[in-house]
């Protein structure tokens, strides 16, 4: 690991000056003349854009918000793939709606993608996106079949008035892939069945209106996910955020008063039918209020949440169907100092409830066998504080420390067979190659770091880093989680902006899993006998990505992207090795 560690830290320096632009939550930084913003680029045009800027006079208020993203590493196995959004860099305001590439590269993986937009008479833009990604695997490395295809089909609508903007979008995904992490058992046939598909339709609507007098915004989101077992998940949430903004108070120079109150009513009903055929509905009522004072770019903001959770849990393991009905009490309160624009001092407390659904959790982990047992988690508060601040518009920092208390953690454990037969037709998911969701309480200390430097208008590098320490109740580990997680980046545009140049780097450590043994040298040699360790590891990695696109006219381009460049052998869960060195090339045309 230490070689490779210095070859890439000496690949790193060799593409300090070039961009990469394929990673999920990438930051786009607007005109480094002006004050950079950190922003976050949607996986498609299709999302509904959630910023508060518009006009820009009327929402400056708010203070900015500096997060550190958490990207997956862009080799996984399954998240290897070039996203929606363009994939050249990008170092302005300037995004190219109306445009198709395709792609082709080793791992036999395909790529299709493409997006088309037009405004109307009246103003409204509509437009489409769609998306494909097809690979036919680790065939060297498995016998059985590992391909992997996604893809997503999206319709969008945006109407500015004189009011407000309204944002609508409709989206289809689907994921066709294999439980291929087969580790303690050793297969006799190639063909066996591992398939798994998921299917979601997501609808979701936003109206913001230009003012933040009394009602500032509305948003509802709706989506519908089914699976190759015949799980079905209904989600449904409706987020209406009630303010008065801008406030003078009198007698007091310089200092404005905001108050806001957030009403939110979510409701997750999801149903499995394999195994113990887990069923459970959840309905969560928020209300939030808080008032926040201004004075230049300090500020202090108090408020609360209270929430209202309604929980119905079934399954053929229970008696009957379990009944629970909860309130919650959440503080929440920040304070920030600004002695500059350099130095910005913070600290706070919040808490909150989190329901934890089927779909979420598979975008976190494919791999969770279609019987899940779904709880809230609660966080009943978060200490943290920080410095923030930007240093002569060319270095952008964020510093933070914090501590938590949380009840009903969600880590992901890995499965035991289902069955013990020997001569048994397995399913899919019965080779000790699914993951469940389990809970536990404890408490949670973290550090992150986030740094953007920009030294020349055509070139940003950024870090980031996040360091999670879990003590938990009941479990002395927690499983699939790393301690340290770090990426380094950099983007670059050279001659004329023609060429476009990108690398990202991630390291992470390593994180404990538990896993099984499985044997037939019990009494019974019809049975198979397992043993567990609790205490496994999966390695860490340093995982190099590199990308180039060049316009070869102001319609065509040709791309290049390398991931996982180093060919390190990793995994992302235990049996789950990830692609290898990839080479991808294409063409793109604009239009």
């Amino acid at each position: 690991m230490n070689k490779r560690f210095q070859i890439l830290s000496l690949l790193f320096l060799g593409f300090s000056q070039i961009a990469f632009s394929q990673i999920k939550d990438e930051k786009l930084i607007l005109d480094r003349k002006r004050e950079p913003e950190v922003k976050k680029i949607e996986k498609k045009k299709t999302s509904i854009e959630a910023e508060k800027n518009y006009p820009p006079q009327e929402k400056s208020a708010n203070p900015p918000s500096y997060e550190i993203t958490n990207v997956p590493a862009s080799s996984d196995f399954k998240t290897s793939v070039i996203q929606g959004e363009d994939i050249s860099p990008k170092f302005d305001g300037e995004y190219q709606n109306n445009y198709f590439q395709i792609g082709m590269g080793n791992y036999g993986k395909i790529l299709a993608d493409g997006n088309i937009s037009t405004k109307l008479e009246s103003g409204m833009e509509v437009g489409g996106d769609v998306h494909f990604l097809s690979t036919q695997g680790l065939k060297k490395v498995y016998d059985w079949n590992s391909q992997q295809n996604s893809g997503n089909v999206g319709l969008y609508v945006n109407s500015y008035g004189e009011k407000g903007k309204f944002s609508m979008n409709a989206d289809y995904g689907l994921n066709d892939y294999n439980y291929y992490g087969i580790y303690a058992l050793n297969p006799t046939s190639s063909d066996i069945d591992l398939k798994q598909k998921t299917n979601r339709i997501k609808v979701n609507g936003y109206y913001d209106f230009y003012s933040n007098d009394i009602l500032n915004d509305v948003r509802v989101k709706s989506s519908f996910l089914s699976d190759h077992f015949g799980a079905k998940e209904n989600q449904a949430e409706i987020l209406v955020n009630l303010s008065k903004h801008g406030v003078a108070l009198p007698k007091m120079d310089e200092v404005n008063f905001n108050a806001d109150l957030g009403l939110n009513l979510e409701t997750v009903k999801t149903d499995f039918d394999v195994l113990d055929k887990n069923s459970s509905q959840y309905v969560n009522a928020t209300l939030a209020p808080k008032i926040t004072f201004f004075k230049g770019k300090s500020y202090l903001m108090i408020g609360s949440d209270f929430s209202f959770l309604n929980a119905k849990n079934s399954s053929l393991i229970l008696a009957g169907e379990e009944k629970n009905s909860k309130t919650y009490w959440f503080p929440n309160a920040e304070l920030q100092f600004a002695a500059a624009d350099e130095f910005k001092f913070y600290a706070g407390i919040n808490g909150g409830l989190k329901l934890n659904s089927y779909a979420d959790l598979l975008e976190e982990n494919p791999y969770l066998v279609s019987d899940q047992e779904l709880r809230a988690t609660e966080t009943k508060y978060k200490f943290y504080f920080g410095l923030r601040g930007d240093i002569d518009q060319n270095i952008k920092y964020d510093f933070s420390a914090g501590f938590g208390k949380m009840n009903d953690l969600l880590f992901f454990k890995a499965n035991d067979l289902f069955n013990n037969n020997v001569d048994y037709n397995r399913p899919a998911f019965d080779y000790a190659n699914t993951f469940s969701a389990v809970y536990d309480n404890g408490t949670v200390s973290e550090a992150k770091a986030s740094v953007q430097y920009f030294p020349l208008a055509n070139l940003a590098l950024n870090a980031e880093l996040k360091f999670e320490k879990y003590n938990l109740d009941n479990y002395e580990n927690i499983f699939n989680k790393p301690l340290v997680k770090v990426s380094l980046g950099g983007k670059y545009a050279m001659l004329d902006k023609k060429l476009n140049l990108g690398a990202k780097a991630i390291f992470a450590t390593d994180q404990t899993t538990n896993s099984f043994e499985v044997s037939n040298v019990g009494i019974n040699p019809n049975i198979l006998v397992t043993s567990e360790n609790k205490n496994d590891k999966v390695g860490g990695f340093a995982d190099l990505n590199l990308s180039a696109e060049y316009k070869v006219h102001k319609n065509f381009s040709i791309f290049a992207l390398g991931n996982n460049v180093l060919n390190t052998k990793y995994q992302t869960y235990k049996g789950y090795k990830v692609l290898g060195a990839q080479i991808l090339g294409g063409v793109k045309i604009s239009f």
